[in-house]
Protein backbone atom coordinates (compact mmCIF):
# COMPACT_ATOMS: atom_id res chain seq x y z
CA UNK A 1 0.00 0.00 0.00
CA UNK A 2 1.47 3.40 -1.00
CA UNK A 3 1.64 6.51 1.08
CA UNK A 4 0.21 9.54 -0.55
CA UNK A 5 2.82 12.00 -0.98
CA UNK A 6 0.77 14.54 0.66
CA UNK A 7 -0.20 13.23 3.62
CA UNK A 8 3.18 12.23 4.58
CA UNK A 9 4.68 15.71 6.23
CA UNK A 10 8.43 16.20 4.79
CA UNK A 11 11.44 14.95 6.74
CA UNK A 12 12.53 18.36 7.52
CA UNK A 13 9.38 19.61 8.80
CA UNK A 14 8.87 16.81 10.87
CA UNK A 15 12.27 17.30 12.64
CA UNK A 16 11.37 20.78 12.77
CA UNK A 17 8.20 19.65 15.07
CA UNK A 18 9.59 17.06 17.65
CA UNK A 19 11.57 19.68 19.91
CA UNK A 20 8.23 22.17 20.03
CA UNK A 21 5.97 19.43 20.33
CA UNK A 22 7.91 18.30 23.65
CA UNK A 23 8.13 21.13 24.94
CA UNK A 24 4.90 21.83 24.57
CA UNK A 25 4.22 18.28 26.24
CA UNK A 26 6.64 19.03 28.64
CA UNK A 27 4.51 22.35 29.65
CA UNK A 28 1.35 20.47 29.74
CA UNK A 29 2.90 18.12 32.19
CA UNK A 30 4.53 20.57 34.39
CA UNK A 31 0.70 22.16 34.48
CA UNK A 32 -0.78 19.43 35.43
CA UNK A 33 1.22 18.57 38.13
CA UNK A 34 0.58 22.37 39.11
CA UNK A 35 -2.72 21.80 38.81
CA UNK A 36 -3.46 18.76 40.85
CA UNK A 37 -1.36 20.07 43.34
CA UNK A 38 -2.92 23.31 43.89
CA UNK A 39 -6.52 21.51 43.95
CA UNK A 40 -6.08 18.47 45.71
CA UNK A 41 -4.22 20.70 48.11
CA UNK A 42 -7.62 22.55 48.05
CA UNK A 43 -9.68 19.56 48.41
CA UNK A 44 -7.93 18.54 51.14
CA UNK A 45 -8.32 22.07 53.04
CA UNK A 46 -11.97 22.25 52.20
CA UNK A 47 -12.74 18.50 53.47
CA UNK A 48 -11.18 20.36 56.87
CA UNK A 49 -13.15 23.48 56.92
CA UNK A 50 -16.08 21.93 56.91
CA UNK A 51 -15.17 18.54 59.18
CA UNK A 52 -16.18 15.99 56.67
CA UNK A 53 -13.89 13.41 59.24
CA UNK A 54 -15.81 14.59 62.34
CA UNK A 55 -19.29 14.64 60.45
CA UNK A 56 -18.55 11.34 58.91
CA UNK A 57 -18.38 9.91 62.51
CA UNK A 58 -20.66 12.02 64.73
CA UNK A 59 -24.11 12.30 64.95
CA UNK A 60 -24.61 15.26 63.30
CA UNK A 61 -26.29 15.12 60.05
CA UNK A 62 -28.16 18.13 58.24
CA UNK A 63 -30.77 18.35 55.73
CA UNK A 64 -29.11 19.63 52.62
CA UNK A 65 -32.58 21.78 52.28
CA UNK A 66 -31.85 23.10 56.08
CA UNK A 67 -30.40 26.61 56.27
CA UNK A 68 -27.23 24.93 57.65
CA UNK A 69 -27.22 22.51 54.56
CA UNK A 70 -27.52 25.18 52.03
CA UNK A 71 -24.71 27.46 53.91
CA UNK A 72 -22.56 24.16 53.62
CA UNK A 73 -23.33 22.98 50.35
CA UNK A 74 -22.81 27.46 49.10
CA UNK A 75 -19.62 27.29 50.84
CA UNK A 76 -18.53 24.16 49.20
CA UNK A 77 -19.60 25.58 45.74
CA UNK A 78 -17.97 28.47 45.93
CA UNK A 79 -14.62 27.35 46.96
CA UNK A 80 -14.65 24.57 44.29
CA UNK A 81 -15.03 27.81 41.81
CA UNK A 82 -12.64 29.31 43.64
CA UNK A 83 -10.13 26.55 42.97
CA UNK A 84 -10.88 26.53 39.84
CA UNK A 85 -10.87 30.17 38.90
CA UNK A 86 -7.22 30.02 40.19
CA UNK A 87 -6.43 26.69 37.77
CA UNK A 88 -7.81 28.93 35.07
CA UNK A 89 -5.80 31.86 36.12
CA UNK A 90 -2.54 29.74 35.83
CA UNK A 91 -2.89 28.57 32.64
CA UNK A 92 -4.32 32.11 31.39
CA UNK A 93 -0.87 33.53 32.84
CA UNK A 94 1.44 30.63 31.55
CA UNK A 95 -0.03 31.21 27.66
CA UNK A 96 0.38 35.46 28.15
CA UNK A 97 4.12 34.67 29.94
CA UNK A 98 5.00 32.43 26.34
CA UNK A 99 3.45 34.87 24.07
CA UNK A 100 0.70 32.49 23.58
CA UNK A 101 -2.13 34.82 23.76
CA UNK A 102 -1.62 38.54 23.40
CA UNK A 103 -3.80 40.41 26.46
CA UNK A 104 -4.01 39.13 29.70
CA UNK A 105 -8.26 39.07 28.80
CA UNK A 106 -8.06 37.00 25.94
CA UNK A 107 -5.95 34.54 28.27
CA UNK A 108 -8.54 34.42 30.44
CA UNK A 109 -11.30 34.10 28.72
CA UNK A 110 -9.47 31.53 25.85
CA UNK A 111 -8.54 29.14 29.50
CA UNK A 112 -12.00 29.52 30.70
CA UNK A 113 -13.30 27.63 28.17
CA UNK A 114 -10.67 25.52 27.08
CA UNK A 115 -10.49 24.61 30.99
CA UNK A 116 -14.12 23.59 30.60
CA UNK A 117 -14.21 21.97 27.57
CA UNK A 118 -16.50 24.45 25.90
CA UNK A 119 -13.95 24.94 23.11
CA UNK A 120 -15.22 28.41 21.08
CA UNK A 121 -11.89 28.86 18.86
CA UNK A 122 -8.81 28.56 19.29
CA UNK A 123 -7.91 31.04 16.81
CA UNK A 124 -6.53 33.57 19.50
CA UNK A 125 -4.01 30.98 20.31
CA UNK A 126 -0.36 31.14 18.82
CA UNK A 127 -0.85 27.45 17.14
CA UNK A 128 3.26 26.41 18.67
CA UNK A 129 1.30 26.60 21.80
CA UNK A 130 -2.24 25.06 21.01
CA UNK A 131 -1.40 20.69 22.12
CA UNK A 132 -0.81 22.53 25.65
CA UNK A 133 -4.33 24.23 25.45
CA UNK A 134 -5.82 20.66 24.35
CA UNK A 135 -4.27 19.78 27.38
CA UNK A 136 -5.51 21.76 29.37
CA UNK A 137 -9.22 20.70 28.48
CA UNK A 138 -8.08 16.93 29.38
CA UNK A 139 -7.20 18.62 32.84
CA UNK A 140 -9.81 20.93 33.35
CA UNK A 141 -12.70 17.45 32.74
CA UNK A 142 -10.29 15.46 35.36
CA UNK A 143 -10.60 18.69 37.83
CA UNK A 144 -14.17 19.28 37.52
CA UNK A 145 -15.17 15.50 37.97
CA UNK A 146 -12.69 15.51 41.06
CA UNK A 147 -14.92 18.60 42.51
CA UNK A 148 -18.00 16.69 41.51
CA UNK A 149 -16.74 13.81 43.87
CA UNK A 150 -15.96 15.90 46.64
CA UNK A 151 -19.44 18.00 46.07
CA UNK A 152 -21.32 14.61 46.35
CA UNK A 153 -19.90 13.29 49.26
CA UNK A 154 -20.55 16.80 51.22
CA UNK A 155 -24.36 16.37 50.22
CA UNK A 156 -24.02 12.72 50.97
CA UNK A 157 -23.41 13.31 54.01
CA UNK A 158 -25.38 16.00 55.02
CA UNK A 159 -28.47 13.75 54.01
CA UNK A 160 -27.46 10.66 56.77
CA UNK A 161 -29.86 10.86 59.02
Amino acid sequence: MAVRADWHPRVGEDRQRRPRMMRELLVSTAMVILTVLVHGSGLVVLARLLGLEKRRESAEHLHPASLRGLGIVLFTVLAIVGLHGLEIWLYGLLYLAVGAIGSLREAIYFSTITYGAIGYSDSVMAERWRLVSAIEGINGIVMIGWSTALLIRVVGLLRRV
